[in-house]
């Protein structure tokens, strides 16, 4: 739901009747994550996707019924072996989809209204709603969890439920993570299960581009387009420039290594040394390589690399650590260009980040979707908390 949250904050804000599809749980090859969210207001306008394309139809429909009713709908959609005209997912996979109607006067409207607004302005916030088990607490109220672990709202359940709610919530907001969980309604490890869905939205992962090259500006669009904040940073003020590179959020004229000892990075920060200088490359390698980032990746011939390993290892760096230098960096698609280069970095970042081998898909017998972190809030363990069949839907009606 946060995923189109700019969206729905408008349709909070003009006071619209609306009805949000939202994906709680995948199993197998399917296009989209827990929380893609498909949403249709009382004019029948719809914004998002929860599948790409293959059950948007069938999902409309349903918002537009829990318009008319007001009850939420748990519907599951998969691939129909006895009907290959059925809807559902023709790439075989398995998606549960919670459709809650958001009337004007629904009480919690004004708290989902702040979390949209939260999630429009980047601020790490998660939203916990019930999308299985009693069904009084199903499709009535959620509870909004902020970055300092301040929150709003509740399940409307008793107060334990609340409370484990929120340590697990926040668990997943550290992780960024989006996925279901599942508790017992009273708050327990035990008795009737509830199952909730988290929505984390998080601050945009980092790239940090070294070297202020054609290359690097080829690789700031690239990650721009993948979501990143982009800083580029080089020691030579005449070439760091904003006016060479545009579409960086931040251009710094510094010492690498220096920089990035002063600068804030994370395990979803990648760092892309394109300076092929060792006077450049030591000290900063010898930093990344120590730090808990998701991807140090560095340019150079495979003769700069073996030079570069030898001076690293004069530096101290163990055989551990080295192991996790890319280099030369990107995938092996022959690419010259630097925007063929910075689609090669960019796609063994993609690979390195979803657990990809890099191969063709073409004869291979990988997964076409990978997840990388694993964990509650994977798609595998959210699977497991919606049941293993279940064709027919399930119909929870919130009034309960």
């Amino acid at each position: 739901m946060l995923d189109i949250a700019e969206e729905l904050g408008r349709w909070c804000a003009q006071d619209r009747d609306f009805a949000v599809a939202t994906v709680v749980a995948v199993s197998g090859s399917a296009p989209r994550q827990p929380g893609a969210a498909l949403a249709v207001d009382a004019a029948g306008t719809a914004v998002g996707s929860v599948s790409g394309g293959c059950v948007e139809g069938a999902v409309y429909e349903l918002c537009q019924s829990a318009l008319e009713t007001g009850q939420a709908v748990l519907e599951r959609f998969g691939y129909s072996d006895a009907d290959a005209f059925a809807v559902g997912l023709t790439c075989g996979g398995v998606i549960d989809v919670l459709i809650t109607p958001v009337p004007a006067g629904a009480p919690w409207r004004a708290l989902l209204a702040e979390a949209l607004d939260a999630a429009v302005s980047g601020a790490t916030t998660a939203v916990v709603r019930a999308v299985a088990g009693p069904a009084e607490l199903l499709g009535r109220s959620l509870l909004l969890v902020r970055a300092d672990g301040s929150h709003d709202g509740g399940l409307g359940g008793p107060p334990e439920l609340d409370r484990t709610a929120l340590d697990e919530a926040r668990a997943m907001l550290d992780a960024g993570h989006t996925g279901t969980l599942e508790i017992g309604a009273d708050g327990s490890r035990c008795g009737q299960p509830v199952t909730l869905l988290v929505e984390s939205r998080v601050p945009a992962p980092r790239m940090l581009v070294f070297g202020a090259i054609d290359f690097a500006a080829a690789l700031v669009r690239t990650g721009a387009f993948l979501g990143y904040r982009v800083t580029v940073c080089d020691a030579r003020p005449v070439f760091a420039t904003a006016a060479r590179f545009p579409e960086a959020d931040e251009v710094v004229v510094e010492w690498p290594h220096r920089y990035l000892a002063a600068t804030e990075v994370d395990s979803r920060t990648v760092v892309c040394v394109l300076t092929h200088d060792a006077k450049f490359d030591v000290p900063l390698l010898e930093l990344a390589l120590r730090m808990p980032v998701a991807y140090v990746g560095a340019m150079g011939s495979r003769r700069t690399h073996l030079d570069r390993l030898e001076r690293l290892r004069a530096e101290g760096l163990t055989e551990a650590e080295l192991a996790a230098l890319r280099s030369p960096i990107g995938l092996d698609l022959g690419a010259r260009t630097p925007q063929e280069t910075a689609l090669s970095i960019a796609a063994e970042i993609v690979a390195t980040r979803r657990g990809g081998t890099g191969v063709p898909l073409t004869g291979a017998h990988t997964p076409i979707h990978h997840d990388g972190h694993g964990g509650a809030g994977s798609a595998a363990g959210a699977d497991g908390a919606m049941g293993e069949d279940g064709r027919e839907p399930a119909r929870l009606d919130p009034a309960a």
